[in-house]
């Protein structure tokens, strides 16, 4: 077991234990559809891949299945917040936001529509569906749209709370998950804000900003760094609004930053953190992301490592930027 100090509760074993993401979104919304009877579903033709099934099952009059038509999804599931319902829309990244923009755009974030749009299958791991279906752009642009709320989950338990969380969120919000299975990071004790980055470690020498699947990693390279380097992990699972303040604290504590995520550098998580930077507190900074590259067809953990997204490039990246941080001085 690691020596390192935690700042809240994280499953130990999280190495071990892999669930994909959509798993906990799947719980969520029927567990959200319990509670609500406002709570509705909408879906591409996808019900089982992006896991609402089950509330398709268990709510079969508050289920649509729209078909391969995702602008008019977008359209539906806006009338319906009109009509005082909390309508999910689902297919894969690529498709909603990436098919619809426009209509998500006016009809939803312009209206200001309470619509909870989710972006399955998203990041380089969805591997062999292929650059078709390999969405990366996503982040960069729901978190450009004014009104629009972008959260992206780290793991099954955290994608849950989060859907929980939106269900009873007023307002247009888009929810991001992968394909595979990831590790489970946090635990049911972990606490989950709307707009507040989650601190897993302090470090003084850089800290790691990272979401989705590469806070694991994150954690990971901090653990091999340990007698090394002093390294913090930050989970910054809402990328709109954003945590300034966890950012700029982290950038004064440690002095350098890495950011992390499984989506193009440009635009992303990076590019929001670069912002906040750039604003209040400059310090050397690196990007791990995709580097405005598509994707292409492989299995998944081969992909993050062909793509720059594995831990040893991390590890690469603390050690560039702490060594650009002590040439700065």
């Amino acid at each position: 077991m690691s020596k390192l100090t935690y700042l809240c509760p994280i499953n130990q074993d999280y190495q071990h234990m892999l669930i994909p993401p959509r798993d906990g979104f799947g719980e969520g919304l029927v567990e959200a559809g319990k509670r609500d009877k406002k709570v509705v579903a909408l879906c591409g033709d996808l019900v089982e891949s992006v896991r609402m099934q089950p509330f398709a099952t268990a709510f079969p009059d508050r289920y649509i299945e729209v078909g391969v038509a995702e602008q008019n999804m977008a359209g539906i599931a806006a009338g319906l917040s009109f009509t005082d319902h909390t309508p999910f829309m689902a297919s894969y990244a690529v498709f909603t936001p990436g098919r619809n923009w426009d209509q998500i755009r006016v009809s939803i974030c312009y209206s200001q529509a309470n619509v909870k749009i989710v972006g399955a299958h998203a990041g380089i791991s969805v591997g062999p569906d292929g650059a078709t279906h390999q969405a990366l752009e996503d982040i960069a642009i729901t978190r450009v749209l004014p009104n629009l709320t972008v959260i992206v989950p780290t793991d099954s338990i955290e994608a849950k709370k989060a859907t929980l969380a939106l269900a009873g969120h007023r307002g247009p919000a888009y929810i991001r998950f992968g394909r595979e299975k990831n590790p489970v990071v946090t635990t049911e004790k972990t606490p989950f804000i709307i707009g507040r980055a989650l601190k897993i470690l302090s470090g003084h020498d850089v800290t790691i900003i990272a979401c989705g699947q590469m806070v694991a990693r994150a954690i990971m390279a901090a653990e091999k760094l340990q007698k090394e380097l002093s390294v913090g992990v930050i989970n910054l699972h809402t990328i709109k609004p954003i945590d300034k303040a966890a950012i700029v604290e982290a950038a004064k504590q440690s002095g350098a930053i890495v950011t992390a995520e499984e989506h193009q550098i440009n635009g992303g998580l990076g590019g929001a953190v670069a912002e906040v930077l750039a604003e209040e507190h400059p310090v050397p900074m690196i990007r791990i992301g995709v580097r405005d590259r598509f994707g292409e067809s492989g299995e998944p953990n081969v992909l993050m490592d062909h793509y720059g997204l594995g831990v040893d490039d991390l590890i690469t990246a603390v050690k560039q930027v702490n060594q650009r941080k002590k040439h700065a001085r």
